[in-house]
């Protein structure tokens, strides 16, 4: 602990080399700055999973409401990338998943284990779709021999206490002084008819109103008119895209293509093509709902480990004419 302002240091550097704030996310105590009186949007993570990426965390963005921290999918990396940040992470009080893939939730425990250990007494709330309270159950189970033997350094509150799930359907699911928050099914995944888990699942697109802006996240999804609704006049579109082919050669590349049926191999494929957004679909979405700037996100791989992913921005604006920003992790917008 003696080094906290070393690393808090470490931080700020960071956030600058990022043309972030020059001051810590962590300060939401007291009286509101002038920088925390409006609405603030950082991209923690932006790299589509599950294949790692040694320069991208995955998906994972921070709403900052008037000092109040509010978490959008909690993917592989969350918590270094908000210590990165400058964000106190025992301020995340809600949370907000998109769907249960697991490049949307896998820093999920993680961050909430850790903000028990460093003795967080409020409840930290999941919202999501179906799944989300087993989710949490789950992190619950998965850490409680950590909070057995951390329990011997004094009394603690339970984890079941601290980590609560919500498992909400489409419509509105939050509201308090801040934020607005309204859910729409979208389609990234739909389970075959016969399947055992047809209709179990679904993926949601959330649109946060707050006093001064509207931001949209689409997470992952196919073409929708529920999204572009959900979207409409929004100030921020945050989508998801990406390439099939792209994705399909970094199969083939690892191998992983290769160890896959003919029926498997194609079932992906449409998986990619029909339940993901080009980028002529960000644009087209983008256009009809009249937004105002589109950040893209939730890259998915290319066998370039390098790849900027500017070569969207052209293919969006053939149909917006809108901004349209890559964005990287630890943007602020």
């Amino acid at each position: 602990m003696r080094n906290s302002s070393v690393l808090l240091l470490a931080s700020m550097v960071a956030i600058g080399s990022n043309q972030l704030i020059g001051q810590s996310l962590g300060q939401t105590s007291g009286a509101a700055t002038p920088a925390q009186t409006r609405t603030r949007l950082v991209t923690l993570g932006t790299r589509g999973g599950p294949l790692p990426s040694k320069d991208r965390a995955q998906s994972s963005n921070l709403l900052i409401v008037n000092g109040t921290y509010y978490l959008v999918d909690a993917g592989d990396g969350v918590l270094r990338r908000l210590a990165q940040a400058g964000a106190n992470f025992r301020q995340v009080g809600n949370v907000f998943i998109t769907h249960e893939h697991d490049d949307h939730t896998a820093g999920l425990g993680t961050l909430m284990s850790t903000s028990w250990d460093f003795q967080r007494h409020d409840p930290i709330n999941v919202y999501g779709p179906p799944g989300t309270v087993a989710l949490v159950k789950g992190a619950i189970q998965y850490f409680t021999v950590n909070a057995e033997i951390r329990w011997d350094e004094g009394r603690r509150t339970p984890l079941g206490e601290v980590f609560v799930g919500h498992d909400v359907g489409p419509g509105p699911i939050y509201q308090d002084a801040n934020i607005k928050v309204t859910a729409v099914e979208n389609t990234h995944f739909h389970s075959p008819d016969g399947s055992p888990y047809h209709g179990k699942y679904k993926s949601y697109s959330y649109r946060f109103q707050t006093p001064d802006r509207v931001i949209v996240f689409t997470g992952d999804t196919g073409p929708s008119d529920a999204v572009t609704e959900l979207a409409k006049n929004a100030d921020i579109l945050v989508s998801e895209i990406g390439s099939a082919e792209d994705v399909k050669q970094v199969l083939i590349k690892n191998g992983a293509w290769q160890g896959m049926t003919p029926e498997q191999q194609a079932g992906f494929m449409r998986h990619l093509t029909e339940e993901h957004l080009t980028a002529e679909e960000v644009g087209k979405m983008a256009a009809r709902a009249n937004v105002k700037t589109v950040v893209l996100t939730h890259l998915l791989p290319t066998v370039d480990e390098h790849d900027d992913y500017q070569r969207f921005v052209p293919e969006v604006k053939k149909l917006f004419s809108g901004d349209v920003v890559v964005a990287k992790d630890l943007m602020e917008f």
